[in-house]
């Protein structure tokens, strides 16, 4: 295992996890992460593919200094790393980092953006290839501003009462947990100070989806081969935009696993990597 970093188009590192060898799959972990939830669906998965698990922009504390950043920025991070791995790709994307995968692939499929990195003179990448996606309950919005007084709500929670307050809200009113469930969120906080310090990033996460609006009609272009992944137990409004989604994609599969919800990476790891491998198997021949 190692790490591959390259250079985005504004000239940030960009890293991921690297690990096995074979046709290279990447990860695009969802929020409150750094691609560590993804860890055992990577190692099954490295045993016949290359993983790499990408570290969002977004997510990064070594960069706090200059974010919160753009979805476009991480979706300029995401094309910099499939062009540095210099082959047909497939996507994993989960939930918010499901919405970069899909950004991503709607700019695949417009006039494409060289980047040479190294500044003027440097050869400039190859165009990415992206040659499938598995896309993991992306909450995607139908409708504008749909979540804008939630986030505003949770920032004030998080100025004046803390990060557990503010990702209880987040919890219960974005995601839809149910309000007790959501509520032990601060019972984590209590413990785990790297969630307390990514909550606020969960926020600008949740921001920056909310100012992409209503973006069906984009990703109808997407011609991709694409797995649109559920679980059973997810809160409903997951499974409408899925459905939603299921209806502008022109080639989209819905798979969904029983008995899981939207942690199915850490809960059935192997349902997880089985999809993926069947996917990578047929979109990277």
């Amino acid at each position: 295992m190692s790490v591959l970093t390259t250079v985005s188009a504004d000239g940030t590192e960009v890293r991921a996890v690297d690990q096995g060898q074979g046709r290279p799959i990447l990860i695009v972990h969802p929020g409150l992460d750094d691609g560590s939830s993804w860890h055992w669906v990577a190692k099954r998965l490295s045993e016949r593919f290359r993983v790499l698990r990408l570290h969002r922009r977004q997510y990064r504390l070594d960069l706090a200094a200059s974010l919160p950043c753009t979805i476009e920025q991480e979706v300029d991070d995401l094309l910099a790393l499939t062009s540095a791995i210099g082959e047909p790709v497939l996507v994993v994307g989960h939930s918010s980092g499901a919405v970069v995968a899909l950004e991503a692939l709607v700019r695949s499929a417009g006039p494409f953006r060289p980047v040479a990195p190294g500044g003027p003179g440097a050869a400039p990448r190859p165009r990415p290839v992206v040659a499938g996606a598995v896309l993991y309950e992306p909450p995607i919005h139908l409708r504008a501003g749909e979540w804008s007084e939630t986030i505003d709500r949770a920032r004030t929670a998080l100025a004046t009462r803390g990060p557990g307050a503010a990702l209880t809200i987040f919890n219960r009113d974005i995601v839809g947990m149910p309000r007790r469930t959501a509520g032990l969120v601060r019972l984590l906080l209590a413990v785990l100070p790297r969630l307390r310090a990514l909550t606020p990033h969960q926020l600008d996460d949740a921001t920056a989806i909310d100012q992409l609006a209503v973006r069906l009609d984009e990703y109808a272009r997407i011609e991709v081969p694409t797995v649109l992944l559920g679980g059973d137990r997810s809160p409903a409004h997951l499974g409408d935009r899925l459905d939603a989604l299921a209806g502008a994609l022109p080639d989209a599969q819905k798979v969904v696993l029983p008995g899981q919800g939207h942690l199915a990476q850490q809960r059935a790891p192997e349902a997880v990597a089985r999809v993926v491998a069947a996917h990578a198997d047929k979109t990277l021949g």
